[in-house]
């Protein structure tokens, strides 16, 4: 990394923290949490023209990455100073044509389309490649809840790609490998450890401090003339390559096919590729159904198509977990007490919250193959398959 870019990097780790947590602090006081402005306008200014004095001088450097990792890690501090400019309302798209930083944008911009992700932080800039430096982990704040989420939300990535992985790795065996088992027992103890983060995030963290102090800085906001959405925890590929590795899921239903393409770029290129290949094989559930379409199922289909549905359960209680406790507990319900003006712009990904609730529970009813939901589901398919598994 140059001199200029490891500079930023350490206002980044620093000032920018303790700035950021005094604002949150400021607002939190409040009587209303929400309202930021005419609050600690003075801090404002300072995160303001302090990152904008690194921000020039890396742009001013140009191609300042020595490969994929430096190029990275400056894409992700010129995302964090735009993303927490937005959240203190130095920038808004709804009242902008273009950003009123032209240098981060022409900074983010060329670094985005240099690695060939969107011209913003994403969601692995804060989990999977968050370097710590003495245990230190970048973060927008200093406040234990935002490394509660952080952290968690890490573990819980690398459980769901620890089980993608294990599925993967089924593909080349087929599904009446007797070897298989240990793929199927591998994932599914990836699984139960998600569920047993995703409980111990629930339990632990603070609604009102989760959703006033650390979900704003995850609002979208403009690079240049474009509107990029928020960094979204579900950013990364692993949980899709389960998706469509199960047959949960499939690249051809134009609600899925379109989620897939909103999320390409803001996933690491390594993943996007992980993607891109799980596309080309049929999916586990396929290749059951193919078999007993093909011949009556024997002890090894049975046995294994029984572990093939373990799996399938315990993904459903992840996706059920997600949309019941952090999306109902932790964003819908302390919406409803927001005034009217206020729930503008309030989803990272963009649309309304109603629009986003129901969208939501659309990939919830995918995973959990729900009948009778009005989605697209596997429920007739996963039915056939239980059915069979216990003749």
């Amino acid at each position: 990394m140059s001199a200029a870019a490891i500079a930023f990097d350490r206002w980044i780790r620093g000032a920018f923290v303790e700035m950021n947590t005094a604002l949150e602090d400021l607002y939190f006081a409040q009587e209303d949490h929400s309202n930021v402005v005419g609050v600690g306008d003075a801090i404002k200014s300072a995160i303001r023209d302090e990152g904008q004095v690194h921000v020039v001088a890396l742009w001013q450097e140009g191609n300042t990455g020595d490969g994929f990792e430096s190029g990275f890690d400056v894409l992700g501090n010129v995302g964090l100073y735009l993303a927490s400019l937005r959240r203190h309302e130095l920038t808004n798209p709804a009242r902008e044509d273009r950003s009123p930083f032209p240098e981060a944008s022409s900074l983010a911009l060329h670094v985005g389309a240099s690695i060939g992700m969107a011209p913003r932080f994403a969601t692995a800039h804060l989990a999977t490649h968050n370097r710590a430096i003495d245990g230190v982990r970048k973060s927008f704040t200093s406040l234990t809840d935002e490394f509660l989420f952080i952290d968690e939300n890490t573990r819980a990535i690398l459980s769901f790609q620890r089980a993608a992985d294990a599925l993967a790795r089924i593909l080349p065996l087929g599904v009446t490998n007797p070897v298989a088992d240990v793929q199927f027992a591998a994932a599914a103890a990836a699984l139960r450890d998600v569920i047993a983060i995703n409980r111990k995030l629930f339990e632990a963290l603070d609604i009102e401090r989760f959703f006033y102090s650390v979900r704003p800085y995850y609002k979208p906001y403009r690079v240049g003339r474009q509107e990029y959405r928020g960094a979204n925890a579900g950013d990364f590929s692993g949980i899709n390559e389960i998706d469509l590795l199960l047959g949960l899921c499939r690249a051809n239903d134009p609600y899925y096919a379109q989620l897939l393409v909103d999320k390409m770029l803001f996933m690491l290129p390594a993943d996007q590729a992980r993607l891109r290949d799980c596309m080309a094989h049929r999916s586990l559930l396929d290749e059951f159904l193919l078999a007993l379409d093909t011949g009556e199922p024997g002890a090894l289909w049975r046995h294994n198509a029984g572990l093939f549905l373990e799996i399938v359960d315990l993904f459903g209680k992840t996706a059920t977990q997600h949309h019941d406790q952090l999306v109902a507990r932790f964003i819908e319900q302390p919406a409803e007490s927001l005034p009217t003006e206020r729930l503008e712009g309030i989803t990272a990904s963009g649309p309304p919250l109603e629009a986003l609730i129901r969208s939501l529970a659309t990939l919830r009813n995918m995973r959990t193959a729900a009948g009778d939901s009005g989605s697209n589901t596997r429920h007739d398919d996963i039915a056939r398959l239980r059915e069979a598994s216990t003749r």
